[in-house]
């Protein structure tokens, strides 16, 4: 057995933000395991540790020396090698450069009577020692950033400041640098408990070391930690607390931490007259604590983290209270000063706000929205006393945007509006709907609960979308500052819930609005361009909810856009398959075939004087089978419109299996190719059979 040892690789920084130090280090077991690979070093397992402040990787059982290899690989014949005056032709020297030999060294040999050049190859072992500098380096370098920048005078980029680096390779420093680090065994410890640090012996001793320096090397003993301590204090509450730890919030505090330390805690209970949404706002998001409830509702006891010294928990206790005291001391008196003016006086200061430079401001997306929700009210024939409430919801959707509360608190933007609204006296579906327009928020959020919430949420999303394209501000594949994505799978979220409405008629209602408030945009561009964006989002949608590529391909190809209409006829194709497979097989196949057969130029109108049993069986059923499926089109009843389809497969069956298309007689043949185009029309306005892939 070859001998081996163990590697410990740690990059010590200044503190990495949460998120980018969880994607990174997710990231460096990887690298490293490639990268020793690609060197021909063979390894163990990769245990893998992070902090704040640092970045590691032990890996077990990595061999001494890199293997030795000796390969020969097959070239092209000796006629292709090389040309009649006996030089080496293109393809030898390709073939040559691909194997990282020179062509001179290309050998000759006899294999099946014919000559092929060979190349062969050795890579002698070395030992793994000189190849770890330059490994390691690569692998600081090659970990991927959201965002790097160079410090003080080094070209190197990083994401933060390196401080210090650890290479141990047994008990051997592995020699390298890295924006003026230089790789040693000394390890910096816990700023409060263990600021001194310590050397590590040999890279076998790196977890050891580094839990004696009081830290918690790992992302999930860290989790574990917060959590056991948040089920204990839930406990101690007694029946009925719960502690709240949003997964967003908890990786954010898992990585600020080096050995956490959860605490207690408690604020005034008169604070909980302010509105519970503004309150956890002010832990979660701006202090990263953790709220309690008790049956449902917010306590004034929340969690907080420490990194600090726990032998000094009474002082952090009463800093933190203090702390979110004054948060909710503020948060208090801008909810109070919001309620002393009725929430309609802050839609005139919309005009203070931006919405984007060629759009205008929020007072312009106000107005638009209103229109917008109109027009969407008629298309979906609700009553007048709706109507009002949508219209109404509609002003005043985004009037609490410049509210002293939200301004202070964004993330309750239209919740602090519903509570301003209430307080005013307005309807309670225009209050609920004002909280409810800006949903679906992310990706499995829910949709407006009622009515009215949904059309204001449909126009306000929609004017988005349909103003943004208008000027040509499209998301890429790494930009969507304006979450386009995210609005379109609300909207289609919004309209599979059961909302009777048109998009194509909604968007060309909004560039049609945007044109009457002087935008100048070309119209039939941008509903194209609309219109392809949502097709392509309920493509993504459906394969995501795991529906077959080719159902939504034969469905797409009918050119349909509206997108519940793809979603319904697609999940009623999978259903068919699933139900039915050979007989949705056999007329894709039949379809495909009366497809490539028949001619389009000579129409439909096929002549049934002058047809055989066979033809005049399948003339019958092609009229049966297309008024019955226009029928059921025009109910939405998609299965029933698949089953009649699939009434044509005997018949055409019957008709390929006794005629022959391409008969000598051209009236004949002409009219038969006019029964296969009947035939194939049938199927236009359903799905394009011939996408379906046989089984």
């Amino acid at each position: 057995m070859a001998a081996s040892r163990t590697l410990a690789f740690e990059i010590g920084t200044e503190e990495i933000p949460a998120f980018d130090l969880k994607s990174a280090t997710e990231k460096m077991p990887t690298i490293l395991s490639q990268a020793l690979e690609d060197s021909r070093i063979s390894h163990g397992d990769i245990q893998v540790y992070s902090t704040p402040r640092r970045m590691a990787c032990v890996v077990a059982d990595v061999a001494d020396a890199a293997e030795e290899v000796n390969e020969t690989f097959k070239g092209p014949s000796v006629k292709i090698a090389f040309g009649e005056d006996g030089n080496p032709t293109k393809a030898a020297i390709g073939f040559a450069r691909g194997k990282g030999v020179d062509v001179e060294s290309l050998e000759v040999k006899e294999e099946g009577g014919v000559e092929y050049v060979f190349a062969s190859r050795n890579l002698p072992s070395e030992p793994t020692m000189n190849l770890l500098p330059s490994i390691l380096q690569g692998v600081i370098k090659s970990l991927p950033w959201p965002k790097s920048m160079k410090w003080a005078s080094c070209a190197e980029l990083f994401s933060r400041p390196v401080r210090w680096i650890v290479a141990l390779f047994g008990e051997e420093v592995v020699p390298l640098s890295f924006a003026g680090a230089v790789s040693g065994r000394h390890t910096d410890g816990h700023r409060v408990l263990s600021p001194a640090g310590a050397d590590i012996p040999c890279a076998e001793d790196y977890e050891k070391t580094i839990r004696s320096l009081k830290i918690i090397p790992t992302q999930e003993e860290r989790r574990r930690v917060i959590v056991d301590a948040a089920e204990r204090f839930q406990q101690e509450l007694g029946a009925g607390h719960e502690a709240v730890l949003p997964e967003k919030t908890l990786t954010e505090v898992i990585n600020l931490s080096e050995a956490p330390t959860p605490m207690l805690a408690s604020f005034d209970e008169a604070f909980l007259a302010v509105p519970e949404e503004i309150i956890v706002d002010a832990m979660l998001m701006h202090q990263r604590y953790f709220p309690i409830y008790k049956d449902g509702k917010l306590t004034n006891r929340f969690i907080i983290v420490s990194n600090g010294d726990p032998a000094h928990q009474e002082t952090i206790v009463d800093g933190n209270q203090r702390v979110v005291a004054a948060r909710l001391y503020d948060a208090k008196f801008f909810y109070e000063e919001d309620l002393k003016r009725p929430l309609e006086d802050y839609v005139a200061r919309l005009d203070e706000v931006v919405f984007q430079e060629k759009l205008g401001t929020m007072r312009d997306k106000t107005q638009r929205i209103g229109q917008l929700a109109e027009r969407i009210c008629l298309d979906a024939e609700i009553d007048a006393a709706i109507k009002g409430q949508v219209m109404r919801a509609a002003y005043l959707a985004k009037a609490d945007l410049v509210t002293n509360a939200v301004v202070e608190f964004t993330s309750v933007q239209g919740i602090m509006g519903s509570y301003y609204a209430e307080a005013c006296g307005e309807d309670a579906e225009v209050a609920r709907a004002i909280a409810d327009h800006y949903r679906p928020r992310f990706s499995g959020d829910e949709i407006p609960e009622g009515l009215v919430g949904k059309m204001v949420a449909l126009a306000d999303k929609l004017d988005t979308v349909c103003g943004l394209f208008a000027i040509g501000q499209l998301p890429t594949g790494s930009s969507d500052p304006f979450a386009l994505r995210r609005a379109a799978l609300g909207i289609i979220s919004i309209l599979e819930s059961g909302l009777d409405v048109s998009l194509d008629a909604a968007i060309a209602d909004s560039l049609r609005i945007y044109q009457e408030s002087g935008l100048d945009i070309n119209e039939a561009e941008a509903m194209s361009a609309i219109q392809d964006f949502f097709v392509t989002r309920t493509k993504v949608l459906l394969k995501d909810g795991g529906s077959s590529t080719d159902a939504i391909e034969a469905v797409c190809a009918t050119n349909i856009t509206e997108p519940v209409e793809i979603i319904l006829r697609v999940r009623a194709l999978d259903a068919a398959k699933k139900e039915s497979p050979k007989d949705i097989e056999d007329l894709s196949t039949a379809y495909a075939r009366a497809n490539n057969l028949r001619d389009a130029d000579e129409g439909t109108l096929f002549d049934e004087s002058v047809m055989d049993a066979s033809e005049a069986q399948l003339a019958h059923a092609i009229k049966e089978a297309k008024s019955a499926v226009n029928e059921a089109l025009d109910a939405d009843d998609y299965p029933s419109a698949l089953a009649h389809l699939a009434s044509l497969r005997a018949p055409i069956d019957s008709f390929f299996e006794s005629t022959m298309i391409m008969d000598e007689d051209l009236a004949k043949r002409a009219n038969r190719m006019k029964l296969l185009n009947a035939f194939v029309d049938v199927f236009a306005n359903v799905a394009d059979f011939g996408q379906l892939s046989p089984r």
